[in-house]
């Protein structure tokens, strides 16, 4: 056992806090980025690096229904593979070095693992949604006085 507790939030998901922590590193690089490159290359790996998060975070919100999950986590998987993409653009640019290529890379396959692990071990995170109420209900049909009487 690894003594990790069970997740009560995406946030809580070493896989998401990997993925923050690849998005701000891409922001941090992509600063240093050519002006030229600003509406192509640097929104490109931006985006793509983003969205490994988000689609996770999509993922965990329809966890309760598996082809759903799993398939919000094959997008993410995609936008993990696209960001690997962007990033060797870059090196071929020489916008990054290869040491620094590498070490994105490596995390972007490390990524790439644990979402291919949650995927097949998906019955460990759908199944009954928690009962917590997150907003006060509302009255969907309300009564009509009869004014023609």
């Amino acid at each position: 056992m690894s003594g990790l507790q069970h997740a009560q939030s995406f946030r809580d998901l070493v896989v998401y806090q990997k993925c923050r922590q690849l998005s701000r590193e891409i922001m941090r690089l992509t600063r240093l980025f050519p002006k030229e490159e600003i509406f192509s290359l640097t929104d490109q790996i931006r985006m793509s690096s983003r969205s490994v998060g988000a689609n996770i975070a999509e993922a965990w919100a329809i966890r309760r229904y598996e082809k759903h999950f799993i398939s919000k986590l094959t997008d993410s998987d995609g936008e993990q593979m696209e960001t690997q993409h962007w990033i060797e653009t870059a090196l071929d640019c020489e916008y990054i070095d290869q040491k620094t290529s590498m070490q994105l890379i490596a995390n972007c396959l490390e990524i790439g693992r644990m979402l291919g692990g949650m995927m097949e071990k998906s019955e460990m995170f759908y199944g009954e949604p928690s009962r917590t109420i997150r907003e006060q209900s509302s009255e969907y049909l309300v009564e009509i006085e009869n004014t023609d009487a």
